[in-house]
């Protein structure tokens, strides 16, 4: 049988209209990066290719001067593999184009359902090509959404085109859909060829690179910061956001060390309050009081009424770049002198968002297998990308698992090290996903000890 390190690693590139895609192909096919890649464009592809270079007009696949091959989807896409690896000897991975209002899912599942590509041939990763000028147009429809929870690699394209604010602010909605994607920002989709080829997919164990917090507890906000602020009156400005309010709370805080850590869990406690509803002009209220900021559709202000001079904290829903906020004396900003981003745990509903589950523990195969499938028959067409490292009582390996949509490839690989905690992590991406119901459900299948 074919090991995975036999099989030929393949990316499937997706990206809205516009974005950048054919600059990348472009890139790929004439620069000379000294690596040999076979490309699958999509039919009547704007990639130029020269003539003279072809190898087999018939089958169309053509050479190029950079010891690339390129070749046009015309029909099925499994014949196009298929002749491909007749010349396997002259290539080292393969990238797949996918039309710009394709979703990427079913040339992922070709991978999952063919059982001779699942020998010859592993999908190592999505990458997606965002366009950061224009993505916003176009963020509440589903092509875009499933091309970003589908990604491994998210290139954030024509950086230069956009403000500093404006590039944060999308990648923050970006990590926020999907936060084991990596994501890189490219001008002119110019990128080194190791950040999207042959990186292995998403790796568990690289999970704390892709999301420094991904072990961490989950909080009711996403963002803190410590102001030094002066007795007087301020004003907390807001441009319309995501969503039609937001949650703050300002607490004092000690005047040395880490504001944020000394009042960390007034602020939690104070979180499962009740919402004090402020109007665009009204006070927020200092103090262990949640305050829920309507937000209008131009610009909205809140009065912020400092007693004394002090230090004070202020924890937000969510993060403030998304709104633009900030917090100004008379025409001038201050700045916060200590901040720190939250692991959220609240998504919206309705949006993609991804939903990470880290516990130790030996899990009962026999149960989790039953839990996956029933979840997957009854959300299946939600779950748009799942992964997973996990241990099972009585297996000294790892068992691995990823899964697109309603197929899942799992088996045991290497073993578990000596000195490596037995632990359980896995993340589900999708549309409308319940995190308490998600992490309830997979708890019950942790194996039961009998002492």
């Amino acid at each position: 049988m074919t090991t995975t390190s036999e099989r030929v690693p393949v990316t499937v590139l997706t990206g809205f209209l516009g974005s950048g895609k054919t600059t990348l192909l472009n890139h790929v096919l004439t620069a000379n990066h000294g690596k040999r890649i076979a490309v699958i464009e999509n039919e009547f592809g704007e990639v130029g290719v020269d003539q003279e270079l072809v190898i087999n007009a018939e089958e169309e696949i053509f050479e190029m001067n950079n010891g690339c091959i390129c070749c046009t989807v015309r029909g099925d896409l499994i014949r196009i593999l298929g002749n491909l690896m007749k010349r396997k000897d002259k290539f080292d991975a393969i990238m797949i184009e996918t039309t710009g209002l394709a979703d990427p899912g079913p040339v992922a599942q070709t991978f999952y359902v063919d059982d001779e590509m699942q020998q010859k041939l592993k999908l190592d990763a999505v990458v997606t090509v965002v366009d950061a000028k224009h993505v916003w147009q176009h963020f509440d429809t589903d092509e875009v959404q499933e091309q970003i929870a589908f990604a491994d690699v998210i290139l954030i394209n024509k950086i230069d085109l956009v403000s500093a604010d404006q590039l944060n602010q999308l990648e923050a909605r970006i990590h926020k859909m999907n936060a084991a994607a990596r994501i890189y920002r490219t001008r002119n989709s110019v990128v080194e060829m190791d950040r999207i080829l042959n990186v292995g997919g998403f790796n568990l164990d690289r999970a704390l690179e892709v999301d420094s917090k991904f072990l961490e507890p989950e909080y009711p906000f996403e963002w803190g910061g410590v102001f030094e602020l002066t007795e007087g009156t301020f004003r907390w400005e807001m441009q319309p956001g995501p969503d039609p309010a937001m949650n703050l709370i300002v607490l004092p805080t000690s005047d040395s060390g880490s504001g944020l850590e000394s009042v960390l869990m007034d602020a939690v406690l104070t979180y499962s309050d009740a919402e004090r509803p402020v109007a665009p002009g009204g006070d927020i209220a200092i103090g262990k009081t949640l305050n829920q900021l309507q937000l209008s559709e131009a610009t909205s202000t809140f009065r912020l009424s400092v007693p004394q001079r002090g230090r004070y904290a202020i924890f937000t829903e969510h993060h403030p770049d998304e709104f633009q906020a900030r917090l100004i004396r008379e025409s001038d900003a201050i700045a916060a002198t200590e901040t720190r981003e939250y692991k959220p745990d609240h998504e919206h509903d309705d949006e993609v968002s991804s939903v990470g589950i880290t516990t130790p523990g030996d899990l009962d195969l026999g149960k989790f297998q039953a839990w996956l499938q029933t979840l997957l028959m009854t959300k299946g067409q939600d779950i748009f990308r799942m992964k997973g490292v996990l241990s099972m009582k009585g297996h000294n390996q790892r068992f691995v698992f990823q899964g697109v949509h309603m197929l899942v490839d799992s088996d045991f690989d290497r073993p578990w090290h000596k000195d490596e905690e037995r632990h359980n992590s896995l993340i589900f991406i999708g549309r409308g996903l319940d995190r308490e119901e998600l992490n309830a459900a997979f708890k019950s299948c942790l194996a039961i000890s009998r002492k």
